[in-house]
């Protein structure tokens, strides 16, 4: 089943259109890896997903009952967010706002997801430790944590292991792997890391100025428009 539609979107960043009649579905379970060079509209377009951008054309429907209020998003993390002073719990508590409606008070099936998550990802015993003091791969995970508790559908990931060393990197691609896999939660991912991308991905969406490419991963190898830039590295995709 279609968890979103997007339909000859148009979208435009400072009077510029940046990405022009796109049309793609993303169904439940699915992998989506969102790649393309620089200013290509990635960050773009998960902030119209996430109904943070206005459309200049198209639109973009949820289906299977999802609402926006549902979506795990984590966002290219800045300096700030990394100075963040919290404790571990609570910014993963802290993902579970959406839900709370006009009485922002945390239940305690809140408190019991956001444990349920930090176990999940093997960081429920630092939920006391400062978020601002762990490494870049540790607070990752607390973000991802957050994310996991907005949602139990859809997860939306923009440059998640920007920053990381590989080998970090790598062990977060495994879990989000996992997710995907075993938990089936959906999962569109904006990277840069193009070929680790295609390792995990089921489908792929390429933003290019003069070619888009959406479809099965199988399928985006073997397209030649794509394979050039796929077999030239990872940089600025």
């Amino acid at each position: 089943m279609s968890l979103i539609n997007c339909k000859n979107v148009t979208l435009s960043y400072e009077n510029k259109t940046v990405i022009n009649d796109l049309s793609f579905d993303v169904s439940e379970g699915d992998y989506l890896c969102v790649v393309g060079e620089n200013g290509s509209g990635k960050s773009t377009l998960i902030k119209a997903l996430l109904g943070l951008k206005p459309l200049s054309g198209g639109s973009i429907t949820l289906g299977d009952g999802l609402k926006k209020n549902e979506i795990g998003y984590l966002p290219q993390q800045s300096s700030v967010q990394k100075d963040f002073p919290a404790s571990v719990y609570e910014v993963v508590l802290s993902g579970t706002l959406n839900s709370c409606g006009l009485f922002p008070f945390y239940k305690k099936s809140d408190k019991n997801k956001a444990e349920e998550n930090m176990a999940r990802l093997g960081i429920f015993d630092l939920r006391n430790a400062s978020y601002r003091e762990l490494s870049g791969g540790q607070q990752q995970r607390v973000l991802l944590a957050r994310a996991l508790s907005a949602t139990k559908k859809l997860l939306l990931l923009d440059e998640p292991t920007a920053g990381l060393d590989p080998i970090v990197s790598s062990d977060f691609y495994r879990i989000i792997e996992k997710l995907n896999r075993d938990d089936g939660i959906t999962v569109i991912m904006v990277s840069h890391e193009i070929k680790t991308a295609v390792k995990y991905a089921t489908y792929m969406l390429h933003l290019h100025r003069n070619h888009t490419f959406f479809g099965p991963k199988e399928h985006y190898l073997h397209c030649s428009d794509c394979k050039k830039l796929f077999e030239g590295g990872d940089s600025n995709v």
